[in-house]
């Protein structure tokens, strides 16, 4: 693959990682295919650190859904409050560019446990859990894709 080649993946994955802590993009899924030109266009040992970043991506993946998961059970916030908590998001998204989205997705999830719970306690506490395990999310995905991106790099300087 050409040097520009080589760079426009590196901003491809620089997206992607930007997409992780932003939450608007899929950030790992565009690391990953990335990498995955890459590969395809180098070929030969590349599909190898392809492979790895595979593997660490889809870790990442399966590790934050546990987390914040195990985050979310244990603040009695329903799966179905986050899903609804989403797409308010994104409406806010749409409503407000870029700053709806962090007001509408706590305010769902307030309103919606406040509703459920009938104790405005109980519901702030949910918000600040939904709001932690988001960040947990993002962590887990960036540290991730920042593996990923790491291994690229490492297969870059030795293919």
């Amino acid at each position: 693959m050409s040097v520009l080649g080589e760079v426009l993946v590196g901003l491809v994955i620089l997206v992607g990682l930007a997409g992780i802590v932003v939450q608007v993009l899929p950030g790992n899924v565009l690391v990953l295919g990335a990498v995955g030109v890459w590969a395809w266009m180098t070929g030969g040992d590349a599909w190898w650190v392809l492979a790895a970043a595979a593997v660490v991506v889809i870790l990442a993946e399966l590790g934050q859904w546990l987390l914040a998961g195990r985050h979310l059970r244990k603040a009695d916030v329903p799966f179905r409050t986050i899903g609804w908590a989403g797409v308010a998001g994104i409406v806010g998204f749409v409503v407000i560019p870029v700053i709806g989205l962090f007001l509408f997705f706590p305010a769902a999830v307030y309103l919606l446990e406040v509703r459920r719970r009938s104790d405005r306690a109980a519901a702030w506490a949910a918000t600040k859990a939904a709001i932690q395990a988001t960040g947990i999310t993002i962590l887990v995905q960036l540290a991730g894709g920042l593996l990923a991106t790491t291994i690229w790099v490492l297969g870059l300087i030795i293919t």
